[in-house]
């Protein structure tokens, strides 16, 4: 029976593995870094299942093939379906029409309906309610699909893959930039904070002219505020602006997150293609698989069914790079 290798344990590289193996492939998979922690890009991320904001500054195919995330995930770990609530500023309200604008799937919701979704916001007359968005906690996500694959027998192994593989499937992220020269690093930095004295139950955006916040909630007082998106492949630290300007957002949200715990800062790269849509590319005896951008857990189902497609039956998905595969 022919094995496949998946080379990379971030959430492209476990998503891939967990489709295979839901179609009866047989996987083992390669990444020297060994399980899921803060050494992958993944890690970091929101984990917002929002594909009718994200398309608000995004191409068509994030919003349709986002949709199918959802119901992806939830069949493999806790998905929240609580939606996604917007607000702005009242001198801000110009972009929350622009934001309406550019996406769908929102009903308007004013000052009342705002309080009753999240008592602990104040101060917001107008928003937009996304009711079938979700999130997940992307830790949880990755250990799940970890654990759910060593279940069902895929043998992970600590190290580098060979160098000649056959039936191999890099997903490798930003370190895939050795073959796949268009790949750049999309800098983004966030944090994590607990704050007992606040309490939301779904995820919130700050739509804001210099810097919108997301705040996603972990649970037990613990919020995940992201996330920046700077051209730049410095990822040693987080500047003291972002840092600033993070923290300011969320005071305006509520001035009680003034006094939040930090309990962590992130900073990593995130791997992109030029038109920052995901590329499935056939070159040799390698399938790649990368590109996510910001939308790793929002659009790795579908980036795995491509995959999948092309390895087992070779079909090619709309995510297939016809000129270099």
């Amino acid at each position: 029976m022919t094995v496949w290798s998946v080379i990379g344990a971030g959430v492209a590289g476990l998503a891939v593995a967990s489709e295979l193996v839901a179609r009866g492939a047989q996987v083992q998979v390669f990444d020297p870094g060994g399980p899921p922690g803060p050494h992958g890009c993944s890690w970091w991320a929101g984990g917002m299942l929002a594909p009718w904001c994200e398309y608000e500054n995004a191409e068509e195919p994030v919003l349709r093939l986002g949709q199918q995330a959802i119901d992806w995930w939830a069949a493999r770990t806790p998905v929240a379906r609580q939606g996604t609530l917007v607000v702005a500023n009242t001198r801000d309200l110009p972009d929350l029409r622009r934001f309406a604008r550019r996406t769908e799937g929102f009903t308007q919701v004013d000052q009342a309906k705002i309080a009753k979704f999240e008592p602990d916001l104040h101060g917001f007359s107008q928003g937009l309610f996304f009711a079938d968005e979700a999130h997940l906690d992307p830790r949880r996500a990755l250990q799940d699909l970890y654990r759910g694959l060593q279940d069902k027998g895929v043998e992970f192994h600590r190290k580098l893959a060979p160098s000649r593989l056959d039936n191999a499937i890099d997903c490798r992220g930003l370190h895939a930039r050795d073959i796949l020269h268009d790949l750049r690093g999309v800098k983004g930095e966030m944090l994590v904070i607990r704050c007992p004295d606040v309490t939301l139950t779904r995820p919130v955006r700050l739509l804001h002219p210099r810097m919108p916040l997301y705040v996603v909630p972990r649970g037990e007082g613990i919020y995940m505020l992201g996330a920046t998106m700077i051209e730049s492949e410095d990822s040693s630290r987080i500047t003291a602006r972002s840092m600033l300007e993070l923290l300011s957002a969320a005071y305006a949200l509520n001035p009680a997150f003034g006094e939040a715990e930090v309990l962590e800062i992130g900073v990593d790269l995130r791997p992109a293609f030029p038109d920052n849509l995901p590329r499935i590319r056939r070159l040799g005896r390698t399938i790649y698989a990368n590109g996510l951008y910001r939308h790793g857990y929002l659009l790795a189902p579908a980036l795995a069914r491509g995959v999948a497609d092309l390895a087992l039956n070779n079909t090619h998905s709309e995510m297939v790079d016809e000129d270099r595969a």
